[in-house]
C-alpha cells in the first residue's frame, strides 16, 4: 500500500517542487526586468539633466552676447532658458532624490525659470532689461557654470566606474551606504554650493520672482493665547471661549506666525479648528468638517448662504467670482468689488455645505495678506471697452464686460477690462489691459461660473 502511494506522491512532489523552481526564477527574472528598466530609467533622466544644465550654461551666455536693443532676439533667448530649465527641472523629478537633500538645487532651477519666463512675456520694447536684471542674468550664468562642472564630474565618475542609481535608491530607502557612494557624495556637494549663493537671496531678482506671506504684510499688534480663544469664540458665538485650545506655529525665524485655535466635539462630533494670525489677530483658515450626503441646493441658494455668512463677519463688497461643486460641497471663490471694479487680489474662498446651506470652510489667506493699497483703483483705462473688445478674437461672442484688477505675470497689478464670451462651445474669461490692449490672461469656465457671477 505504501509502495503504491509513494508512486502516486513522488511524481507529484516533484512536479510540485519543479513548479515551485519555475515560478521562483520566473518572479526573480520579471524583478531583474524591473530593475534594469528602472535603472536605465534613473541613468537616462540622469544623463539628460547634466546635458540640459550645460546647455542652459551655454544659452545663458548666449543671452549676455546679445545687444540689449535686439528685443526680438533676447526675447527668444530667454524662453530658451526657460525650456532648458523646465526639461532639468523635470529630470530632476525623476531620479530618487525624495531623501536627499537637493532642494537648494531644485530652488535655483525654480528661479531661473521665474526669471525667465517673467522677462520674456513682457514687452521688451517698452520694458527692456535693467542693470540690475541684466547683472542677475550674468549671476546666473557663472553659477550654471559651477553646477554644469560638479555635475559633469559626477557622471564621469559613474560612468568610468559603471556605478548604479539602484544602489543609491535602495540605500536612501535603507538609510543606509551604498558600496560607492560617489553620487549621493556628489549631489550632496552641488546642493551645498549651492546654498552659499548669497548674491541670489536679495534685490530685484527675489522681489520679482519669489512672493511669501510676511508678517510684515499685515497690520495691527501681536495678540495673545487668550485673546485668539475669544476672536474664535465671537466668531462661533460660543459663550465658553476657555473651551478652545490653542496651539502657537512658527517661531521668530518663520514668515509670520500664527496660533491654530480648535474646538473640540463641535457640533457635528469633529474637531473644529482655526487658524489666527498673531500680528493682527486676522482669520487666515476655518474649517467645521463634516460629510455631506446629498445636494438639496442650487448654485443661487448657495451663493446666497455663502455672502450671508460673509457679510455677518464683516467681509464686506464682495462678489462671486467662481464655482466648483465636489462631494456635495459648493467651493465659492469672492472676491472685493469696489464700485464697478472686480479686485481679484482680495480673493477667498467659501465651502458650502449643498444640503443646508452650512459654512463648513474658509481660506482667507490671499484675502488676509493682500495689498490693500490700489493705486489703480478709482482710474479710468485709457482704452474703452469698446477699443478693448477689438482685441479679441472676432469669433468671441462676449455676453458679459465689467472691469477687473488682477496681478499679471510680473507680479504686478494690471488695470482690465474682463470678458467673458463665448467660441467653439466652450466659454472664457479674458482681461484685456486697459492700458495698451494686450491680452494678460485667457481663462476656460465653466457655465456654473457664469451663473454664480451674474
Amino acid at each position: 500500500m505504501y509502495r503504491k502511494l509513494s508512486m502516486v506522491l513522488f511524481p507529484l512532489s516533484t512536479l510540485a517542487l519543479v513548479g515551485t523552481a519555475v515560478w521562483g526564477y520566473n518572479q526573480q527574472q520579471q524583478k531583474n526586468e524591473v530593475m534594469v528598466r528602472g535603472e536605465n530609467q534613473y541613468q537616462r533622466a540622469f544623463h539628460d539633466l547634466s546635458f540640459h544644465v550645460e546647455k542652459l550654461h551655454t544659452e545663458l551666455g548666449n543671452t549676455l552676447a546679445l545687444n540689449s536693443t535686439s528685443s526680438d532676439s533676447y526675447r527668444k533667448g530667454l524662453v530658451n532658458v526657460w525650456r532648458l530649465t523646465s526639461e532639468a527641472q523635470s529630470e530632476v523629478n525623476q531620479l530618487p532624490l525624495a531623501l536627499l537633500p537637493f532642494n537648494k538645487t531644485e530652488e535655483f532651477l525654480s528661479k531661473v525659470a521665474k526669471f525667465s519666463y517673467q522677462t520674456s512675456v513682457r514687452d521688451l520694447t517698452q520694458k527692456p532689461l535693467t542693470d540690475g536684471e541684466v547683472k542677475t542674468l550674468s549671476t546666473l550664468y557663472q553659477h550654471s557654470k559651477d553646477i554644469t562642472k560638479d555635475l559633469r564630474g559626477v557622471q564621469d565618475k559613474v560612468i568610468a566606474n559603471n556605478l548604479r542609481w539602484m544602489d543609491v535608491q535602495t540605500a536612501l530607502g535603507n538609510n543606509t551606504e551604498p558600496n560607492d557612494n560617489t553620487i549621493i557624495n556628489g549631489f550632496k556637494t552641488v546642493d551645498k554650493k549651492v546654498g552659499e549663493y548669497t548674491d541670489l537671496k536679495e534685490g530685484p531678482f527675489t522681489m520679482s520672482t519669489q512672493a511669501k506671506y510676511s508678517a510684515k504684510m499685515l497690520d495691527g499688534n501681536d495678540i495673545s493665547e487668550q485673546e485668539v480663544r475669544q476672536k474664535a469664540a465671537d466668531f462661533l458665538g460660543v459663550n465658553n471661549p476657555a473651551a478652545f485650545q490653542v496651539v502657537k506655529n512658527g517661531n521668530g525665524g518663520s514668515e509670520y506666525e500664527s496660533y491654530t485655535c480648535t474646538l473640540p466635539g463641535g457640533k457635528n462630533g469633529a474637531d473644529l479648528s482655526m487658524d489666527f494670525t498673531k500680528k493682527g489677530g486676522q482669520l487666515i483658515y476655518y474649517l467645521n468638517p463634516r460629510d455631506v450626503k446629498s445636494a438639496k441646493l442650487n448654485v443661487e441658494q448657495s451663493r446666497g448662504a455663502a455672502e450671508q455668512f460673509l457679510e455677518r463677519h464683516g467681509y464686506k463688497n464682495m462678489t462671486a467670482v467662481s464655482f466648483d461643486r465636489h462631494q456635495n460641497i459648493c467651493n465659492m471663490t469672492f472676491a472685493r468689488q469696489d464700485q464697478d471694479t472686480v479686485v481679484y487680489p482680495e480673493k477667498l474662498v467659501v465651502n458650502v455645505a449643498l444640503d443646508d446651506g452650512q459654512i463648513i470652510g474658509l481660506q482667507g489667506t490671499d484675502y488676509v495678506f493682500a495689498n490693500r493699497k490700489h493705486p489703480l483703483l478709482g482710474q479710468e483705462p485709457k482704452i474703452s471697452a469698446e477699443e478693448a473688445r477689438k482685441h479679441l478674437s472676432p469669433n468671441l461672442k462676449v455676453t458679459r464686460q465689467t472691469k477687473a484688477l488682477i496681478m499679471n505675470d510680473m507680479n504686478e497689478e494690471v488695470l482690465c477690462h474682463e470678458f467673458i464670451g463665448t467660441m467653439n462651445g466652450q466659454i472664457y474669461r479674458i482681461y484685456v489691459n486697459g492700458e495698451n490692449g494686450v491680452e494678460e490672461k485667457v481663462e476656460t469656465i465653466r457655465q456654473e461660473d457664469i451663473q454664480e457671477a451674474k
